[in-house]
């Protein structure tokens, strides 16, 4: 028999340690991409205070001047 022969390397063949390593490629990708979106968003809403999130909300014209005073007004008394 051939040593140059790949075809049945640990019963595998190259071909099959080949799709296996690229299964766990994608595996590895998905599971990071999963964990930085979870990241992602959970840092972004720990690090915004009350006053920062109403002050963008006004800023996006969501609430007006009259709302933006009122709720403002609450964030600080509380």
């Amino acid at each position: 028999m051939n040593s140059l022969y790949y075809g049945d390397m640990f019963g595998w063949g190259f071909g099959g340690i080949m799709m296996l390593i690229f299964w766990i490629a994608i595996l590895l990708f998905i599971i990071l991409a999963i964990k930085g979106f979870q990241g992602n968003e959970s840092g972004k809403s720990s690090s915004k205070s009350a006053a920062d999130i109403l002050k963008e909300r006004y800023a996006k014209g969501e609430i007006d001047k009259k709302e933006f005073e009122e709720k403002k007004k609450d964030i600080t008394n509380s």
